[in-house]
Parts: structure tokens; sequence; C-alpha cells
């Protein structure tokens, strides 16, 4: 233990003697001996350090406590009271000890005693000394008053605050001296704590008369009483908690951004979340701007120019706390260039936030090349200025700039680095917005690249089609549409859905459209369609898996997986097969406005493999509507009930429109929400059908002599459709495809032609082997008869059929001529 030498009694009292020798201090281990020894204990005790140290501390009592009057030591934390001590010429000294149960920094716990040396005794200065503690007390502003609630009494600080003296205000009330709504409340907890003898406590925030700036203040009130228990007036103590009032309020701020800045990932809505946020609170005035490079941004965020060079800024958002922004020099949208060397630039270069006063010298150089600027700072009185830098990831974004004209107190320090605190919070959220709006949109044009630009020529059905992608918080989705031509004047719709949001998704949906379009070339039924549609699904399901082990980490597919709804429509029959995998089912609307939803098996998702597709074949009348769409029509995030997307669906399909582009528009309007939650997809099929004429079929004995009797059937009736110009080219085909079935394949044997936007010729057999054009050689008698007819006609193909095949050839013919006029 240190030692310091104690002067003689009645020596003057230096340093040392205050911090050591007036109080006695001792240190006791817990077996209950002396391990430190002051001289202020040697100067209670008369024992010397060397005497005592090492010896138990129940040597130095008086007498010898019972056991049982002892307290719990090692469970306290600390213990006074009075104890009877032996000096060491064996008088007895009355000593009040406080004893602490401490645990050192290093080594075991001990206890700390300690007693004044001087005694316990009150000095006569003892009142005069409080009352000039309370007087002078520069912290706690403290006046009384009588039970009248008149001033009799303030201190140095209450005065302060309130810009008065005593006799200023002796004999006044509070309300006859602050003009101050919180006055009121003030001396109503008065005269509660006059009455109830409970204390009373608020809080405020203001500027008080004899201060410059305002000030949070802790407000005490309570009860005072003479010795006698009489009720002689009341007391407030106001403790100025401006400093602890603002690092709440800080910390609130903080708070709340966490909660609204980033709630989207829209840059704008991102950006004027800040704005909202810093104002009222932390500014009067918020501008948010980002470079104006980022708008073409699609890698990689630009460079910053060279110091001497302007920047040009575009105005994302801003807020105020007066209606309308006035303050404003530029509107959201606009771009304005800022000179190099103002603070906005400047904060941007360094990537450090300032904090200015208007009439620093880079304040005053900046607005005097912007003579709006200045026409605002002195019109609004702007005083105090931050600019903080956004950036996020190491890069740059923009900047904001904090402005005050009706708080008084300028920005501080600790504003700056709150203002920090938010501005790095929207730029992380703004650059993760702009990374999702680069991928959002580099995924909705890969997926408009793979949906069909524009909807094929054909005249089975009239169509409509709408496609919707989904907010920005699902991201762009895997639904699909598409309409494809067939053999026979027939036409295919199909509807998709992928599963999951973003690229993959749309590049899936990609290659599940060209497969859709492949199948559909060689003419498979709907049910086997989906079944080949659904081997692919699994490889690429196993594909994607296979592709996320190898990567090990980073971005993954997801899983694959798909609906779909095939149909495929016969104007000739006025037939419509269709199977569905997983799929909502589609609506059809009769010619007189009745709306029903097909019964269709439901077929598993794609993906799921094994599992049987089945077709379903119905009778449309001419005229009936078809209605193929996704679930993002009918079901919503918002809306849990089906069928109440069904229902309202139906009312719309069932309302009556000038157009089916009109009636798209208006199902959309009527079933989506304002913001819907996933993609949708929607295409609209009003069917036609040919008339009988349009269509001649004949069926062809399987001998060869029946080949002239079909070519003169297929000219006769030419000549009746008015295409005799067209008549070669089909007796060759008639002859080639007649022959051929008559030699190669087995009866019965049809032919068919079909008068629509084309000539259609079809020659159907019961054989189960398709034809194969192929090169001839020279001395070849037989095999160059396909040939001629692939030169010949606009295409060619076969089908299967439940009965056999067709060979099918298509011509284009010109359309009718006008009669001349004379």
């Amino acid at each position: 233990m240190e030692r310091h030498i104690v002067d003689e009694p009645g020596a003057r009292h230096g340093p040392d003697v205050v911090l050591e020798a007036l109080t006695a201090r001792a240190t006791v281990d817990e077996h209950g001996t002396v391990t430190g020894w002051s001289d202020g204990a040697e100067r209670l005790l008369g024992y010397s350090s060397t005497r005592i140290l090492g010896r138990p501390a129940a040597s130095l009592l008086a007498d010898e406590p019972k056991v049982s009057d002892l307290p719990p030591f090692p469970e306290l934390p600390r213990w006074h009271g009075p104890l009877a001590l032996r000096h060491r010429d064996g008088r007895r000294v009355e000593a009040k000890v406080l004893a602490h149960h401490r645990t050192p920094d290093a080594g075991p716990r001990d206890w700390l005693l300690v007693s004044a040396v001087t005694g316990a005794q009150p000095h006569p200065e003892d009142d005069a000394l409080m009352r000039q503690g309370f007087l002078l007390s520069p912290f706690c502003a403290t006046s009384v008053y009588d039970t009248d609630l008149r001033f009799r009494r303030s201190n140095r600080s209450s005065q302060g605050a309130l810009g008065l003296s005593d006799d200023d205000m002796r004999g006044l009330r509070l309300r006859d001296v602050l003009d101050d709504p919180m006055v009121e409340e003030i001396e109503r907890l008065m005269l509660l704590a006059l009455e109830t003898g409970e204390p009373q406590y608020m809080e405020n925030h203001a500027r008080a008369p004899g201060e410059t700036r305002e000030h949070a203040w802790s407000v005490h009130l309570y009860r005072l009483e003479d010795p006698d228990g009489r009720i002689v007036g009341v007391a407030s103590t106001g403790h100025d908690m401006t400093e602890q009032y603002w690092a709440r309020k800080r910390l609130q701020l903080i708070a709340e951004a966490g909660k609204r800045i980033g709630s989207t990932l829209d840059v704008t809505r991102t950006a004027q979340e800040l704005a909202d946020v810093a104002v009222p609170h932390l500014a009067d005035f918020i501008s948010v701007d980002l470079l104006a490079s980022l708008d073409d941004l699609h890698e990689e965020a630009p460079a910053i120019p060279a110091a001497d060079r302007s920047l040009a800024l575009r105005r994302i958002a801003h807020q105020s706390v007066l209606p309308g922004v006035p303050e404003a020099v530029v509107a959201p949208g606009e771009v304005d260039r800022y000179p190099a060397g103002s603070p906005p630039v400047e904060s941007l270069r360094s990537g450090r936030a300032a904090l200015h006063h208007v009439t620093a010298p880079a304040i005053a150089e900046w607005v005097e090349r912007a003579p709006p600027r200045a026409s605002r700072i002195r019109d609004f009185g702007f005083h105090s200025v931050m600019t903080v830098p956004l950036s996020a990831r190491g890069t740059t974004l923009g900047v904001a700039v904090f402005v005050r004209h009706r708080h008084p107190d300028p920005f501080q320090q600790d504003d700056l680095v709150l203002a920090q605190e938010l501005a790095a919070r929207a730029a992380v959220s703004i650059d993760n917005a702009l990374r999702y709006t680069r991928e959002r949109r580099t995924a909705v044009t890969l997926q408009r690249s793979l949906l069909p630009r524009g909807l094929p020529v054909q005249a089975a059905v009239e169509v409509a089609s709408r496609y919707l992608p989904a907010g920005a918080r699902a991201g762009v989705g895997g639904d699909w549409f598409d309409v494809i031509p067939l053999s026979g004047a027939r036409v295919a719709l199909v509807v998709g859905d992928v599963v999951g949001h973003g690229i993959h998704a749309s590049a899936t949906m990609g290659r599940l459209r060209i497969a859709v379009r492949t199948l559909a070339d060689i003419d498979l039924p709907p049910d086997e369609l989906l079944t080949h549609l659904d081997d692919l699904v699994g490889r690429l399901a196993t594909e994607a898996e296979g592709t996320e082990r190898n990567a090990g980490h980073g971005e993954t597919t997801g899983d694959v997986g798909a609906t779909c709804l095939y149909a495929v429509y016969d104007p000739v029959s006025r037939h419509c097969t269709l199977a569905r995998a997983g799929h909502p089912l589609p609506a059809v609307v009769s010619p007189d406005g009745t709306v029903e939803l097909l019964d269709l098996p439901a077929g598993p998702p794609l993906g799921l493999g094994g599992l049987p597709f089945e077709s379903v074949e119905i009778e449309l009348q001419q005229g009936s509507l078809l209605a193929l769409y996704t679930d993002g029509l009918v079901e919503s995030r918002d809306d849990d009930d089906l069928d109440l997307g069904i229902s309202r669906l139906r009312m719309a399909l069932a309302a009556p429109a000038a157009s089916l582009d009109v009636l798209c528009d208006t199902v959309l309007g009527s079933v989506l929400p304002k913001r819907p939650t996933d993609d949708v997809a929607l295409l609209l099929a009003r069917t036609r059908a040919l008339d009988a004429d349009q269509v001649a079929a004949w069926d062809v004995p399987p001998d060869p002599s029946a080949v002239a009797e079909a070519r003169k059937n297929a000219v006769d009736r030419l000549a009746s459709w008015g295409l005799s110009d067209s008549a070669f080219v089909t007796e060759l085909v008639v002859s080639e495809l007649v022959t051929n079935a008559i030699r190669h394949a087995e009866p019965p044997i049809q032919l068919r032609l079909i008068h629509d936007t084309s000539l259609i010729c079809e020659v159907s057999d019961a054989g189960n082997t398709a034809p194969h054009m192929r090169r001839a050689r020279a001395y070849d008698e037989g095999g160059r008869g396909l040939l001629l007819v692939a030169q010949l006609t606009q295409r060619w193909g076969t089908r299967p059929t439940p009965t056999g095949k067709t060979i099918w050839t298509e011509q284009s013919i010109a359309p009718p001529q006008p009669p001349l006029t004379a």
C-alpha cells in the first residue's frame, strides 16, 4: 500500500492529507487477515503498517462480536455501521465504518474498509455550504414556491434559464414568468404534489427566455414541509437533459430509418423514404441527387470525372417542412449540373461528409454562380448545410444535402454522424434497387424476346393476348403463351407458367416454348405433347441440380417446374382437343354469353414424371370464346379466395366488348389488383368455322386406276372455287400423294381439299410409315415425286391420326382481283 507522511496536528493540510491522512483505509482478505493499511488508519488507531499487516482484523475490535449478530458477509456487496475499535494505547475508539466487498482486476476478492479520521460530527459551516451548493449549482435549475405557487427563491441556474433575478420573480407565478402552454401542466403537477405529497415528474423541450437555444428538461416537483410536518411550499428541480434528449432522438431516428428506408426495390421511393425520415427531425429541407450517368448504367458504375469538371446530378427526391417544397431549385426527375468545387461535388469526389455554415466560402462561391440558389438561401434564411455522399459497396451513387432554416440551431458534429448513418442505409438500399432494376430489365428483355412478338396469321380463330410482368418485389416470372398454326387449317393454343421468378425462370420458359413449337410441328396430340414436355422439364431439373452441386455456392437456379395448357382447334369439324398439366381450367364463353369452366382432368405439373396426361375433345359453336390464362390472373396474395378470382373472371368475360383487345383490357382491369404480385398471361381466342362448301372430300379405292378420277375430282372442285390457276400444281400433288398411298399404304384412303387462306390438299390412309423425300439418281425411274411436291408447294408434311396418317400440302393462292371498270 502506498504510504504518505502525516503532518503534525494543526498543520495546514495539503493534497496528500486530503486524499489519505483524513481517511482511514484498510483491506482485509476473505479469511479476515489485514492486507492493507493507510496513513489515515495509522492516525486513527495508532498502529503502523509494519505492526498490523498480516494480523487478524478481529484483533482490532474492542469487543468480541457474537456469531449470531454477524451479517452474512460473503453475500453482501457492501456493509456499513458503527464499530468499537481498540487503539494501540488501549483506549476505545467509536468509528463509523463503510466496507466494500470488491473484486480487484487481479487477485481474489477482499474487503475495503474506510472511516473518517475526523469523525462524523457536523460542522457549523455545513448549512451555509449546502445553501451555496444549492444557489450556485450550474446544472440543476431549482426554484421554491409557497403554497400559492408563487416564487420565493431560485438558484443561479434557474435564474439564468428564466432570464430574471429573484427580485424580478418573487411573488409571481410561473405562468406570469413564462408564456408557454407547458406552464399549465407544470402548475397542475405542483398542485398535485401539494395535495398528495407524492413527487411528480415531467419532461419538456423548449427554449427558455434566458437561453439562446432549445433545451430538454427533466423536471421533478415535490412538496416542502418544515420539521413539524407543516406544508410550506413546493419545489421544482430541472435537469438539463439536452444531450441525452438528442441522443435518444437520434437513436429513435436510426431505428425508424431501419424500418422505413428500403421498403421496396424502387430507386425513387427509397430516396423519398430517406427524405421523409430526415425531415423534420433532422433537417428542414433535404435533396437527394444521383449521378445522371447512372441512367444508362448496364454493368459497372462510371468513374467520377476529374476534379476540375462539373457533375450532372439528377434530382430523385426532396422534402421540406414547408408545403410544396418551395426551397427546391430543381424538380424531381430533372438534371442539374453542379460546378467543380461546390460542396455537393466535393463530397462526391472525396467520399466524405461535410458540415458548412451558409456564410462559409465554399457555399458563397457556389451560390454566386447560381442566382436561383442564392435567392432561395436569402428568402428562406438558410443558415446550416450538410453534404453527405451516397456510397455503397465501393460505388459512389450520389449526394444528399441537408439544410436548416426554421430550426434555430446549426448542425453539430453529432448531426453529421447521424446524417451519414441515414445516408449509408439509404445508399445500400438504392444500390440494391439499381442492381435489381438492372437484372429485372435484363430479365424482361429476355422474356419479351422469347414471347411471340406478333401473333401469326391464321383463319381458325381470332386472337388477342396480354402479358403483364409482376411488380418489383416478385421479379419477372416465366409465364408464356403462344399461337401455333397447324396443318389442315387447325391451330394450337398454348399457355404455360414456369415456377419461380427471375432470369432463370425466363430462360426456362424460352426453352419450353421452343420445345412446344417443335413438338406441335410434328402434330403430336395434346396428351402426348405434354408427356414429352414433362420429360424435358425433368431433364432440366436434373441439369440444374448438377450445376448447383458443381458450383458449390453462389446463385441457385431454384426448382424447375411448370404448368401448361395445350389446345388444338379444328375449324372444319369445330372440335377442340385440350390437355393440361396442373394448369388453371380454361373458360369458354358461348355465343349467347354463358361462361363455363371446361371440366378437364388436372394432370400433374410438368417435371414430376411418370404420371399420365389425358386429352378431352369438345365441340364448340362458331363464335365461341376460349380464355386461357395463368394463375396470376385469378390468384392474389392479398386474397386467398381462388373462387372469388374465378368469379371475377367469369363476370368480366361475360361483359360485352367491342373487340377482343378491349375485352383483354376489361378482364385485366376487373380481375387484377392494382399491384399484381405475379406475372399474368392472358390469351383469348374466338372460334371460326369453315363453311361446308370450303371443304371437299372423296374416298379413293385402293386401285391405281382411281388416281385419274381423283385428279378429275380435284380439278373440278378448283374450278368451282375459282382456283383454276392452281389446277396444274394440284393435279401433280394429288397424283403423287394418292399414288403413294395406293402403292405403299393401307386402305381406307381419302382425299380432302380445303379452301382457306391457302389451298390445302390432304391424303389420309391407314398406314403407319411416313414418306421421306430422297434424291433420285440419274437413271432411277421413281423417287422424284415428293421432291417435286416440296418444290411446287408452300409447305408439306405428315401427321399421325388415330387410324394411320395424313400427308398434307399447302399452296398459296392469289387473292381475287377486283373487276376492271371502264
